[in-house]
């Protein structure tokens, strides 16, 4: 069995996509723990790693949240555990998750320093688990260039292999690799790939927006599969607003209170993926029948607009299990890109 601790140098690297890509393009026996979880979602009645959920409902994995990630919580974890009962624990955890398995995934926490105090930072981890690392690394090039010099010098004061870096997210990959590759392979570090950065993966679904929210839905049922790739608050008149370029865009998601009734019908008549109403204000019924008919989902969230504007507008779009064509382009880029041979 091979056993790959998945480590990122900054948080929202893009570990757990990797990850999936991987998987999705090369078909084999997987399984994955994710000792310290950083996504904490209650489901089925349990504490779960939203990542870890996510991976085990995909791949069909029969593993109980408690047997792939030890804890969440720091002060928890540093009240029950020392670094020797951490270390029987993930060897136990190894033992269990690798039963029929071909390649086994640790995905570390959000970058390599998290977890540290309670002995479950990802070099840690490595170390006690004889994984071989596989740094993913995205940013500004600056960034990346700086965190690989980094992990050169770490690397060469610890005992952890280290298998090469994926360089994640690149705007223009081709540049990049004639501007730093030369210099990167006099460090003596493997780099595995150059991955292109991808929009479509940065959208998200009304269905995921509506459970990301805790929104009701009004009516629209049918399109909660419509894709968002603009977002627009209609705060002023409808006239003012279907000027504005951004409106007249197509899967674009409008932000407006429920009572105002010339923006929600200007929204319904127009390529809108989807309509958020604030204020928990019920719009009139012949407004939802014609949403309904028309398939663009009205959600009801009880906060202001501008609360509500500013929460999905750092809202993550997280892949769902439901979201075949971006695990499909996962897959595509890392076979593309990656040196999936080296592995």
């Amino acid at each position: 069995m091979n056993t790959y601790l998945i480590a990122s140098t900054r948080e929202n690297a893009g570990k757990t996509s990797f990850i999936m890509g991987l998987a999705a393009a090369q078909k084999k026996q997987y399984s994955y723990l994710k000792p310290f979880g950083d996504r904490l979602i209650y489901q089925r009645k349990k504490n779960w790693d939203y990542d870890a959920s996510l991976i085990i409902r995909l791949w069909g994995l029969d593993l109980d949240p408690d047997s792939i990630t030890l804890g969440f919580n720091h002060a928890k974890l540093r009240y029950i555990h020392d670094e020797s009962s951490v270390r029987r624990i993930i060897g136990e955890m190894i033992k269990n998750a690798s039963a029929d398995t071909e390649v086994l995934f640790i995905e570390g926490g959000k970058d390599f320093r998290y977890g540290a105090s309670v002995s479950l930072d990802s070099l840690t981890l490595a170390c006690c688990s004889g994984a071989e690392v596989i740094v993913v690394a995205s940013g500004e090039d600056d960034v990346i260039l700086d965190d690989i010099h980094f992990i050169h010098k770490y690397f060469n004061l610890s005992d952890c292999r280290l298998r090469g870096v994926v360089i994640n997210k690149i705007r223009d990959p081709e540049d990049f690799k004639e501007t730093h590759m030369k210099d990167l392979a006099g460090l003596g570090i493997p780099v595995l790939g150059v991955i292109p950065y991808e929009e479509r993966l940065t959208h998200y679904s009304m269905h995921y927006l509506a459970d990301a929210l805790f929104a009701k839905i009004l009516g629209g049922e049918k399109g909660l599969g419509n894709v968002v790739k603009h977002v627009f608050v209609g705060a002023t008149s409808a006239e003012t607003c279907m000027r504005n370029p951004v409106f007249n865009r197509e899967n674009k998601l409008i932000i407006t209170s429920g009572d105002r009734d010339d923006m929600i019908l200007a929204a319904l008549g127009s390529e809108s993926a989807g309509v958020v109403l604030t204020n928990n204000i019920i719009p009139p019924s012949n407004i939802i029948a014609m949403a309904q008919e028309k398939g663009i989902p009205l959600l009801l969230v009880a906060h202001d607009t501008f609360q509500v504007a500013k929460q999905i507008d750092g809202l993550e779009a997280l892949i769902t299990p439901e979201d075949t064509d971006k695990i499909a382009i996962l897959a595509n880029l890392v076979e593309k890109h990656v040196a999936i041979k080296d592995l």
